[in-house]
């Protein structure tokens, strides 16, 4: 652990995620660690009794009074996991995918987002999901940050943090073909300005200096190998910069990631998932950090999939949501010193 000071006076909902994959696995496995958390587990309590018991880690359940104040004056115990329990429909198998399931991944979020919106838990973090059984369900999900964003009413932002980095996205989950229709000057400057606001309320960054990626190679080459930097993204950032703003770009993708250049920013804005994630992953793989910014309440999660091969073998790196959790307490922390 890093050393924080505990954060038994919160509340944190941890959601497990997809019952096939390694998200009952990690919450067993955290269960074992002196956390200086009050963590309040959603799940099937079956579901995680059988995978303890898989991964022959021993685990007591209780169940999760959400009184005012329960549970804050012994926070966690190793072993110990409190849990919300949201029944499955169906009994989940490790590392079969069953969409008759779906809806359960998602009553989970339903909840752990009330809770965080009355002020039940000062932050929701998120095991992964699988998008494509949640889609065979028959229901219309792109991913965690857009669904969170849907049911709050809320623009939200992807941000990552791990490896001395935080990159944020101008587009998600879109296919690589629609990335430029989705990048218009509206839709820029609402997300810098989103970005901008969560750097200094929840990251305690008092003047946050952003590097912005061009959308085309070489950011453009003076508009010989495209367009949108001259027409759509360097007019968004001369109207943000007129704000106060302190943005330097579009700067060329291939080389805005070189250390010396990077170190002189507090986050990087890539034009879409694949421009900016890779290189933060490749530097800070199983201890990353994803954070959604824009959204009424914090939300946090882990920096990798399901793994359905990995569930119920002990083989999962709880390392990032361990991380995850320490996100969480830190941006809670900020949150009430900024109120």
């Amino acid at each position: 652990m890093s050393g924080r000071q505990p954060a038994k006076d919160r509340r944190f909902a941890l959601t497990t995620g997809e019952p096939a994959g390694i998200g009952a696995d990690l919450c067993v496995q955290i269960a074992q660690l002196d956390l200086p958390f009050n963590l309040v587990v959603l799940a099937d309590r079956e579901l995680l009794s059988e995978r303890a018991r898989l991964l022959q880690l021993p685990l007591e359940t209780t169940a999760y009074v959400p009184a005012p104040g329960h549970g804050f004056e012994s926070g966690h115990k190793p072993g110990c996991l409190q849990v919300l329990h949201v029944p499955l429909p169906e009994p989940s198998i490790p590392g079969k995918l069953d969409p008759v399931n779906a809806r359960y991944v998602l009553n989970m979020l339903d909840r752990a987002v009330a809770g965080c919106r009355k002020g039940e838990f000062s932050a929701m973090v998120t095991a992964p999901v699988h998008k494509g059984v949640i889609n065979d369900a028959g229901i219309a999900f792109t991913g965690h940050t857009e669904y969170l964003a849907q049911l709050t009413d809320s623009e939200a932002v992807m941000l990552l943090v791990g490896g001395g980095m935080r990159v944020a996205l101008a587009t998600t989950h879109l296919p690589l073909k629609d990335v430029p229709a989705a990048i218009t000057r509206d839709a820029l400057e609402h997300k810098l300005r989103i970005i901008h606001t969560d750097l200094i309320d929840r990251f305690a960054i008092a003047r946050p200096r952003i590097a912005v990626a061009g959308l085309n190679p070489h950011a453009g080459e003076s508009g010989h190998l495209g367009k949108e930097e001259i027409e759509i993204i360097i007019p968004a950032l001369d109207r943000l910069r007129a704000q106060g703003m302190d943005l330097v770009g579009p700067l060329p993708a291939d080389t805005l990631f070189h250390p010396p250049k990077l170190k002189n920013f507090d986050c990087v804005f890539a034009m879409y998932h694949d421009q900016g994630l890779p290189v933060l992953k490749h530097a800070s793989f199983g201890s990353a950090v994803n954070v959604t910014l824009g959204l009424p309440i914090i939300r946090t999660s882990v920096d990798h999939g399901t793994a359905v091969d990995l569930a119920g073998t002990g083989r999962a790196d709880p390392g990032s949501l361990v991380a995850a959790l320490e996100m969480a307490a830190t941006l809670a922390e900020n949150r009430k010193i900024a109120h």
